[in-house]
């Protein structure tokens, strides 16, 4: 017996009448092509692009990935970004000098955000805040 095929929108509207937030993101999983040398060297530029993307509102996180071991990271990173298709979020990965420089390819996945907690504590007196 085969499962059942699910259309992706029949899923969204499934989750938007369960209630879930159903928040449609694109993960951009980035690799590097030959080793550590050429990502460091575009890491400068890169991060600035990030920084960007994080401004204009168009990032909801990144960072890197350690190895399987978690001992040291190989160049490998991911970044959640808000767009509207998948050619608008290719388009925001091919800009990103990794990419543009050829020090790392990457894949897009569509992602559905559906549950999690966040939790922002500010304190006023001491100026300060902590996301948990």
């Amino acid at each position: 017996m085969s499962a059942p095929d699910i259309k992706w929108d029949d899923l969204v509207q499934k989750c938007e009448r369960m209630g879930l937030l159903a928040k449609q993101l694109y993960v951009v999983f980035t690799s590097p092509v030959n080793g550590l040398g050429p990502v460091l060297k575009n890491l400068e530029a890169h991060l600035k692009f990030q920084s960007e993307l994080e401004g204009k509102g168009i990032m909801f996180g990144a960072g890197p990935f350690p190895d399987d071991r978690e001992e040291k990271w190989e160049g490998e990173g991911m970044v959640i970004i808000r767009a509207n298709s998948m050619e608008e979020a290719r388009s925001i990965a091919d800009q990103d000098p990794m990419h543009k420089s050829g020090a790392r390819s990457y894949r897009i996945r569509k992602w559905l955000l559906n549950e999690g907690r966040m939790t922002l504590e500010l304190t006023f007196s001491k100026k300060s805040h902590t996301m948990l």
